[in-house]
């Protein structure tokens, strides 16, 4: 089951229902900068667990005022497109998620705390309204530096960040970039070589050592850790090494299998 763990409580917690209901997901981005894209990120790979787990999810985009910005940053990172937020909480939602940037998520619990005031008030009082903070987790994101990202490369910056766990800071420099785009080359020149052998299957320890990192509060450097493994493993044949790079890719959106098909 996927947990994230809720900035709110400290406390891990479940990203879906127990029943196949969308789960809302919400990125709340108020600017333009490294981490509000940080943010974004986050927000897409908590999707992409959704999916992976067959839980259908709805992302939404908010607090932005300017979202042209904003949304084509995240679409250079390879982040899927996201609603405009302010379209509601969506028909048969059964949790919302919202991911924000670190020391914003107090603000926003107040800001519920007092929607959901103003609901029971109107509904006369007493309690047990069922404001928009009910079944509302949030994910805290820890900032990015520089604010300004170099995006010349931006499956390069993907990297980086996800090189990362979102509740550590990351620094953007110069060094990271350059360690980030060569890793990238060199795993998608090996993926592109293990493709021209015969497909195995992905071995059912290391499906499952995958899914058992990115449903712990999306640990996408755990999953980057078992890819290492699976590089320098002599007992894995080339052909089950491609397929878990292509599975553990749903996940990381990092184009692995570009290369397929490319002159050697």
């Amino acid at each position: 089951m996927l947990r994230i763990i809720d900035a709110r409580t400290g406390e891990p917690t479940p990203a879906a229902p127990a029943r196949r209901a969308p789960t809302r997901v919400e990125a709340h981005v108020p600017g333009r900068d490294a981490t509000a894209l940080r943010v974004l990120l986050v927000a897409d790979l908590l999707v992409r667990a959704l999916e992976l787990d067959s839980t259908p999810a709805w992302a939404v985009l908010t607090g932005a005022a300017e979202r042209d910005g904003p949304r084509k940053d995240a679409a250079a990172l390879g982040i899927r497109p996201f609603e405009d937020g302010a379209a509601g909480p969506g028909p048969g939602t059964g949790q919302g998620v919202r991911v924000v940037s670190e020391g914003e998520d107090a603000d926003e619990e107040e800001d519920d705390e007092e929607e959901d005031k103003d609901k029971g008030e109107d509904k006369g009082g007493g309690g047990g309204g069922g404001g928009s903070a009910q079944g509302v987790a949030t994910v805290a994101v820890a900032p990015v530096h520089p604010a300004v990202p170099d995006l010349s490369d931006p499956d390069a910056v993907r990297l980086a960040l996800l090189e990362r766990h979102h509740h550590a800071r990351v620094e953007l420099d110069a060094t990271v970039l350059d360690e980030a785009r060569a890793a990238l080359a060199a795993l998608r020149g090996a993926v592109a070589d293990w493709a021209r052998q015969p497909s195995r299957p992905v071995p059912a320890e290391l499906r499952d050592r995958l899914r058992a990192a990115w449903e712990d509060d999306l640990d996408a450097p755990g999953v980057l850790r078992v890819l290492r493994q699976v590089q320098s493993d002599p007992g894995l044949p080339d052909g089950a090494r491609f397929e878990i790079c292509a599975y553990a890719d749903r996940f990381l959106g990092l184009h692995l299998t570009r290369d397929v098909g490319s002159p050697p």
